[in-house]
């Protein structure tokens, strides 16, 4: 958690009642209130929790529930003075419906999630060859309102009149190297690059941009080249990367069909032409994927 957020929430008021959603992994001690899918006996599975030496939450105040469930949370509108919200939307299935019961229990919130720059680090710790954390389901944006837009403070966005919108995270991005933020790039990123946090007050608009029939990778390379201009001879060594890259699938392709053809033979698999593969595995009427 960015650690103005932290200190700007343990400076409320001692009678101010607040709601951690999805802090089952690493509770924020200061919460007065939990809920989450995970039952209070299990909390801490990260090693830690944080915000405060105590927990002021309970057994009696946690309350064990699928969050997305499109069914109201047990409390009543206005319940909580501030609901908080720390790098869990961007895991949920339904992170829209959060974001409304939040803003319907609480007359305040916070909330923070990964910024698509930091969404696009190749290679996390421990993740493999993935962009970003391969559990991740959504990109996330704070879109401002030009007639009333946020301020920002140690990385954080405060008032105005943001939405914040989520993005499916396709997966083709994950083997696109133009949108990637290379470990020696990211070594570069500030924590508030990586990260981004929203204080609201009131209601907070939220929605999803559609994608039909569309891509992200135009939107995401500008993002990156933006970032991190390349040089000449930058431009010269990715463009020579990805020929070479091209001329090896191109050479491997054949021969790997081959043999896998030849091994399904011979355990008796039917070995169906190309075509017929294709005109099974595109959708009617979509054509050949744009990306090919």
């Amino acid at each position: 958690m960015l650690p103005a957020a932290t200190d700007r929430i343990l400076a409320l008021p001692d009678d101010a009642v607040v709601l951690d959603v999805g802090g089952w992994a690493a509770p924020f001690n200061r919460a007065d209130w939990v809920i989450d899918a995970m039952p209070f006996e299990t909390r801490g599975q990260m090693g830690f929790s944080y915000g405060g030496d105590r927990e002021r939450f309970g057994a009696d105040t946690w309350v064990t529930r699928d969050v997305c469930d499109r069914e109201p949370w047990p409390f009543p509108d206005g319940r909580f003075d501030l609901a908080m919200c720390v790098t869990t939307l961007e895991d949920l299935r339904d992170p829209l419906w959060v974001v409304q019961e939040m803003s319907r229990v609480a007359r305040s919130g916070y909330l923070e999630v990964p910024t698509i720059l930091g969404e696009l680090v190749w290679r996390l710790p421990g993740e493999g060859p993935y962009l970003g954390n391969r559990h991740h389901h959504w990109l996330c944006r704070i879109d401002d309102d030009p007639d009333h837009p946020t301020t920002i403070e140690d990385g954080i966005r405060s008032g105005g009149r943001p939405t914040l919108t989520f993005i499916h995270k396709q997966h083709s991005i994950h083997n696109d190297p133009s949108v990637r933020v290379t470990p020696s790039m990211a070594a570069e990123l500030e924590l508030h690059e990586m990260l981004q946090g929203l204080f609201w007050t009131g209601d907070l608009p939220v929605a999803e941009q559609l994608l039909i029939g569309e891509t992200l990778h135009g939107e995401l390379q500008a993002l990156v080249a933006a970032r991190f201009p390349a040089t000449a001879a930058e431009r010269r060594l990715r463009l020579l990367e990805r020929a070479l890259a091209g001329r090896a699938t191109r050479a491997v392709g054949p021969l790997r069909r081959a043999v896998g053809a030849r091994m399904r033979a011979r355990r008796g698999g039917r070995v169906a032409e190309r075509p017929d593969v294709e005109d099974r595995h595109l959708r009617i009427g979509l054509g050949r994927p744009r990306d090919r």
